[in-house]
């Protein structure tokens, strides 16, 4: 018994040495993960360092450069351009929407895939402003009346008789609106034979850029002189088309935004032109309102009852301004009609000596 007891005391006072080596106790008494264990100290120059630099950079980038195309459509969409340059740059904006896969492209190739969401939801907005005016609207009706109508900016009176008296003849225009037309250019119509085609007219010929015209192969009657805000004569005619109401034809021409000081007066030049009224007499606005369709103010003289014709039939993305050269043009010249009439083809052609396109119309007018 004695024997058994003793050897386990002894048992129970036996320590068993541990090695140093063994556990990784230190002198304080905590625990500390092994060498092995522990990471290497980071430097501050190591390529994982200039790696995440690097990737904030590329962040940045991306994002920086697609943010004009996020501007561009929060401005479009909003209509909220003011000023110089925005009211001019936003008539660019079918070049921003064809370029605006750009960014997308980019941030995906650089795996940002906010940035890519982001400037992809301005690219469909940029995309559906301007996608509808390359489609061809509902054919209009049929039956009524046919009225056929070109428009030319003659650049100072400087553009080319001939070729305008040729258009007129093989296209058999019945309208003929003018923008700056000076009395020598309104002689140089009657020698190449304009007249002939077109007997009728209300004209306000002036110096420099400031005359207008109508010329009709109808009876006509002056309506009345310019807009109260236009610095450009818009002569308007009533056009007695037989089968038809009478219709008004504006011969219009608005301020070019061209700097801070024009822009109010741009307004308020398109602010000023009749509105389509659905009870009123038919109307049809044609020339150069220096304005396209991205422009809030004229889609609020559209949403008035007018329709652009060119859009209508799907062409409203040929250029008419400026006619040839380097520059990337924009639809600045239209031909508004009232949307009572119908459109049945529209056309742009190129008019020697000016630096406006020509714009064509073939109306269906409603029956008297």
């Amino acid at each position: 018994m004695s024997l058994t007891h003793e050897t386990g005391a002894a048992v129970a006072r036996t320590k068993v040495a541990v090695p140093a080596s063994a556990g990784p106790r230190s002198d304080g008494g905590r625990l500390h993960r092994p060498a092995w264990m522990r990471p290497a100290p980071r430097a501050s120059g190591s390529p994982a360092g200039s790696g995440g630099r690097r990737r904030r950079w590329v962040t940045a980038l991306v994002a920086v450069s697609a943010l004009p195309w996020g501007v561009w459509a929060f401005v479009r969409l909003t209509g909220i351009e003011s000023g110089f340059p925005a009211v001019a740059l936003i008539a660019f904006t079918p070049y921003a929407a064809a370029t605006s896969a750009v960014p997308v492209a980019a941030a995906l190739l650089a795996r940002r895939g906010w940035i890519a969401l982001a400037a992809a939801a301005a690219a469909a907005v940029l995309l559906c402003c301007v996608v509808a005016r390359g489609l061809p609207g509902p054919a209009p009706a049929a039956g009524g009346p046919r009225l056929t109508v070109l428009s030319a900016n003659v650049y100072f009176g400087l553009a080319d008789p001939d070729a305008l008296v040729r258009l007129v003849r093989e296209h058999r225009v019945d309208v003929l609106s003018l923008q700056e037309l000076t009395p020598q250019a309104d002689d140089a119509l009657t020698r190449s034979g304009l007249r002939a085609l077109l007997p009728y007219d209300v004209t306000d010929a002036g110096t420099g850029p400031v005359g207008g015209a109508v010329y009709s192969a109808y009876p006509v009657e002056e309506v009345g002189g310019s807009e109260p805000a236009a610095y450009f004569a818009m002569p308007r005619a009533r056009v007695r088309v037989p089968g038809a109401a009478p219709i008004e034809v504006v011969s219009t021409h608005a301020m070019p935004p061209s700097d801070g000081a024009a822009v109010p007066r741009w307004r308020g030049s398109l602010r000023d032109l009749p509105d389509a009224r659905p009870n009123g007499r038919v109307r049809v606005l044609a020339g150069d309102f220096n304005a396209t369709l991205d422009h809030a103010e004229f889609r609020s003289l559209l949403d008035t009852g007018y329709v652009d014709a060119a859009a209508a039939t799907g062409a409203g993305w040929s250029s008419t301004w400026p006619a040839g050269g380097p520059l990337p043009g924009a639809v600045i010249d239209h031909i508004l009609v009232d949307r009572r009439a119908g459109v049945h083809r529209t056309s742009v052609h190129t008019v020697p000596d000016t630096d406006h396109r020509a714009v064509l119309a073939e109306l269906a007018l409603p029956q008297e």
